[in-house]
């Protein structure tokens, strides 16, 4: 017998509770004990209506986040690699690496490599985001009476 619509929901709800507590406390460890409590199921249960709800384990769906969360801090920041391991709840830089490459396809570093920042100096982005004069004078009731159309002041 398959269950109602209303417990589905329910149970959908548990789940979004657990899921969104792991994207809250996703550098702290976190057993699934204590994520199935927050759910309300035992935690073998609660591992199989995860995996079913989500796609993944609820182990793989924290290393994924952790692993989301360190490709940004790698990108934005210029942090060593063990510190944005440890940053994102990783205890161990080895494991961090190993399972950083398994998602990602790259190691951390390679990773930082080819997203680095690139350096564009101020003055180029102030002359590319400045409004051009001669597209304003173009548009401009003013930059036609510049043109030819006869100034104001020489009309009187």
């Amino acid at each position: 017998m398959a269950p109602s619509l209303s417990a589905q929901e329910d149970t959908n709800r548990r789940m979004l509770r657990a899921r969104d507590e792991m994207d809250r406390r996703y550098a702290e460890p976190l057993d699934v004990p204590t994520l199935a409590a927050i759910a309300h199921l035992s935690p073998s249960r609660f591992g199989r209506v995860f995996k079913d709800v989500y796609g993944e384990t609820p182990h793989r769906y924290l290393q994924r986040r952790r692993v989301e969360r360190a490709m940004t801090l790698l990108r934005q920041t210029d942090r060593p690699v063990t510190d944005v391991a440890w940053d994102v709840g990783f205890a161990s830089l080895g494991t961090f690496s190993r399972t950083f490459s398994t998602i990602v396809g790259l190691s951390p570093t390679e990773f930082r490599t080819q997203h680095a920042p690139v350096a564009v100096p101020s003055c180029f982005i102030a002359a590319w985001t400045r409004p051009r004069a001669a597209e304003e004078a173009r548009d401009s009731r003013f930059g036609e009476a510049d043109r030819g159309g006869g100034s104001l002041a020489s009309s009187s």
